[in-house]
């Protein structure tokens, strides 16, 4: 056979497969790897990479199949495990492939998509098998708040092919087809006896209601490519770029009557924040991340004026919208990946605090609450302020408040904002008082009257009636004014709209000095003061999983004295840059 026919013999095998294998893959409900590529990317166009790549044993493709592709038009990179192969366990070969598309999605600053159907690492490679597995966590970790990077469980995913997605931003799994566990069903019930199934340890609802590991729940795998294709409406490419702009349809000056009545008068009744949300954003589209976990915080991305903008709010439907381990956790993420993508943060409020118990502090909610206000306090993107009802205490400060840098505030009439509710005051304020009245009822009852007075006094607040009209424009008005969501620190030296993706490098500064801009800090009177020993660096790193997340807005502080020395010595690896010198010394 001429090498002409030989290739296109291969390619054929390579492309069609074992017709066997695809049958017994469809038997489970499933679609093939390269079926699942062509539902999910624009039509006819994926272009798959290493298509002649074999297993050392002769097999085609060794378990995955990667390539380019388009979604709305937009490059990505992508690749999908072929259960059809090997089980889809990844061996030496599967892993350079992975490799390949992630280093050239890194240097074109395109998402990354992986669709995951493994049996995880392939025994029979060894030790060969988990170094391939490392490279990937490493580039998923390089990856992190450069690119996005979504995972589709679409099938097992088992030891140490669950670190992957666990890394990436978003991770989508289908009802009765994705399975995440470290360990199996199987193993658990040798080690510890207990006897558990596949559902109920790692299926699709564990890992959306109870773990957290998941941020959509698919019911079919169109479905899940569905999800995919409304997210890639909200982000970027790449941590470089805005995101991306829906054509405005809704009037930015319509009115919405219903928001004049959907905070109840009872501060103790419930109401579902999702239906501000919902008067507010265009058209009422909100696309919920995490709908089913923690379900006292809701996240997730909507428009206005066509913008995509990121939504934080307390819900007061579940547990009165209080904090705790698990909502501080859902919203310190979803926050950072916003900041890391560029992507505005608008905030409602309505916390009546951190929830209390003995089981919440033992989980430690202080460490938990504190990334919250950690990942508020750092992002950069212009950052929108509601109170809705309530705002008390430390989970006051925490909701992305003024004092933590917020760029505009605004809040409801009635809204109430103060250390603890009035009732918590007056038991503190006048336990003495109390425990001597004939009453106490009936005397906690007029303290509490007047302690909501003094509170609104105190605030400047002016209780009067207020007419419909008034806060429903007022609302939509500020949600969709392009100011809010181009606003942030002034730049007297530049026109135009001005690019908020970050706080401005080293050698940022040094250029805004040298062109004589004042640059973004120029309207902040409270700069915190720079130490003269330290100098302040940039790292780009994203979300990722863990506590020590980076992204572009975290700042790293290195004596001046230790820079240099580093400055001083040869470049070792091939992604560090080496820094000047005179770049410690000119700090």
């Amino acid at each position: 056979m001429d090498p002409l026919n030989e290739l296109r013999q291969r390619k054929y095998e390579a492309g069609h497969g074992d017709a066997e294998a695809f049958t017994r893959q469809h038997a489970k409900g499933k679609l093939t790897a390269r079926e699942r590529i062509s539902r999910l990317v624009d039509r006819n166009s994926f272009e798959e990479i290493d298509l002649f790549a074999r297993h050392p044993a002769g097999v085609p493709g060794d378990g995955v199949v990667t390539g380019m592709a388009r979604i709305d038009g937009r490059d990505v990179m992508l690749f999908s495990h072929d259960a059809s192969v090997f089980g889809g366990s990844l061996g030496e070969v599967f892993a350079e492939k992975v490799i390949k598309v992630m280093d050239l999605a890194l240097s074109n600053r395109v998402p990354i998509i992986g669709i995951n159907d493994s049996g995880g690492a392939r025994i029979q490679e060894g030790v060969v098998s988990l170094a391939g597995y490392a490279e990937i966590f490493w580039r998923n970790v390089e990856a992190s708040g450069l690119v996005p990077q979504l995972s589709l469980i679409l099938g097992p995913c088992t030891g140490g092919a669950v670190y992957s997605p666990a890394i990436t931003d978003f991770t989508f799994m289908v009802h009765g087809v994705g399975y995440m566990f470290i360990t199996g069903p199987e193993v658990i019930r040798v080690t510890t006896g207990e006897d558990v199934t596949f559902d109920s340890l790692g299926g699709a609802e564990v890992h959306n209601v109870k773990s957290g590991v998941a941020h959509f729940l698919a019911e079919t795998e169109e479905e899940c490519f569905a999800q995919v294709r409304k997210l890639f409406k909200y982000i970027p490419q790449s941590c470089d770029e805005q995101p991306p702009r829906a054509k405005a349809t809704d009037d930015p000056e319509r009115a919405a009557p219903g928001l004049a009545s959907i905070i109840p008068d009872n501060p103790k009744e419930p109401y579902d924040i999702k239906d501000v949300i919902g008067m507010v954003v265009d058209d009422g589209d909100f696309f919920e991340v995490q709908p089913y976990y923690a379900m006292n915080m809701v996240v997730g991305f909507a428009h206005l004026d066509g913008n995509a903008v990121g939504i934080v709010a307390n819900q007061p439907k579940v547990m009165a919208g209080a904090l705790d381990i698990n909502a501080s956790d859902k919203g310190a993420r979803f926050v950072r990946f916003c900041d890391a993508f560029n992507v505005p943060l608008v905030t409602f409020v309505d916390v009546p605090g951190f929830l209390p118990g003995t089981l919440q502090e033992y989980g430690g909610i202080i460490r938990h609450g504190a990334k919250l206000l950690f990942a508020f306090s750092e992002a950069t993107v212009p950052k929108l302020t509601v109170i809705t009802r309530k705002a008390y205490g430390g989970a006051y400060c925490v909701m992305c408040s003024k004092h933590i840098r917020a760029d505009f505030n605004v809040a409801w009439p009635t809204a109430e904002i103060a250390v603890m509710g009035p009732e918590g005051a007056v038991n503190i304020l006048f336990h003495r008082e109390l425990a001597a009245a004939a009453d106490p009822v009936a005397r906690r009852g007029e303290l509490t009257i007047s302690e909501v007075a003094r509170q609104h006094s105190s605030l400047g607040i002016e209780l009067q009636p207020w007419t419909e009209e008034d806060m429903p424009l007022l609302m939509h008005r500020l949600a969709h004014g392009a100011p809010l969501i181009h606003l942030g620190r002034a730049d007297a030296g530049r026109s135009g709209p001005l690019d908020f993706r970050r706080r401005p490098s080293v050698l940022g500064r040094q250029r805004m000095a040298a062109a004589r801009c004042p640059g973004p800090w120029a309207s902040q009177e409270h700069r915190p003061p720079r130490r003269p020993d330290r100098v302040r660096l940039r790292t780009r790193r994203g979300p990722g999983a863990g506590d020590r997340w980076h992204h572009p807005g975290q700042q790293l502080f290195v004596p001046a004295g230790l820079l240099q020395q580093l400055a001083e010595q040869p470049t070792r690896s091939r992604h560090a840059v080496p820094i000047p010198p005179l770049l410690a010394l000119s700090i």
